[in-house]
């Protein structure tokens, strides 16, 4: 392997901080860490692309063998930046809608649900220990840059749920039960936390005890079920 190339993994692998390879979309997604914050340890980049990047500090330019290396994509789009990854603490103030994610295991589905939240003007995310890592490549690639524009917190998924119902967060859970109400006739005041579950056995027995209210979508058709992700769109839009 090439020297860079090695440099660039053990980097971000060790050290104080902790640091990942995300493969960018050349012409938004440099732009868009830059303007959350996100501190860019460096950016390799093939040197056709290399005006795109013609601001920025600590750029290589790397073969396109090296850089396929770096990343996990058959078709790399011709930059990949080394960024330090941002730890966040659950906030001592909760107010708003926040999407609560327990065990979503597939990184497709996470990804796609953190990104809905976003563009449904979520305030934060909370992934349980056992959900999908966010910075697996999948999950990146279909966020598509949204982890930049809400927080996202991962921990014990019931001790979120708590800390949400201490500061007057309703919680809502998704699951289809005898007790459970149709989402159309849930009324909230744009303060709750909606819980999706696990793609094959939903939420917990703790978690459908520990909620506030449970939700379902009535299907009129024959589908059993609905994917959880595109479950979530239909309810962080309409709630």
């Amino acid at each position: 392997m090439n020297t860079i190339c090695k440099g660039a993994r053990k980097a971000s692998t060790v050290g104080a901080t902790a640091a990942l390879l995300v493969a960018m979309a050349p012409s938004v997604a440099l732009a868009e860490e830059g303007a959350s914050g996100a501190d860019i340890l460096q950016v390799f980049v093939l040197e056709e692309m290399a005006n795109r990047v013609a601001n920025m500090a600590k750029v290589k330019l790397v073969s396109p063998e090296v850089l396929k290396e770096l990343c996990e994509t058959q078709t790399p789009q011709g930059i990949v930046a080394e960024v330090a990854k941002q730890s966040q603490a659950l906030p001592k103030s909760l107010s708003g809608k926040y999407l609560l994610l327990e065990d979503v295991q597939d990184p497709g589905n996470v990804g796609t649900m953190i990104r809905t939240a976003d563009a449904a003007d979520y305030d934060g995310v909370f992934l349980s220990d056992k959900s999908a890592d966010i910075y697996n490549q999948k999950t990146l690639r279909s966020m598509q840059g949204s982890h930049f524009h809400l927080p996202i917190y991962r921990g014990p998924i019931l001790d979120m749920v708590e800390a949400c119902r201490k500061q007057g967060i309703p919680v809502l859970a998704t699951t289809l039960s005898d007790v459970s109400v149709d989402y159309k006739a849930v009324k909230t005041d744009g303060n709750f936390a909606l819980v999706m579950g696990n793609e094959g056995q939903g939420i917990s027995q703790d978690m459908a005890e520990s909620a506030d209210q449970l939700v379902h979508i009535s299907m009129p058709g024959q589908a059993e079920s609905l994917n959880v992700a595109v479950a979530a769109g239909i309810l962080m839009f309409s709630l």
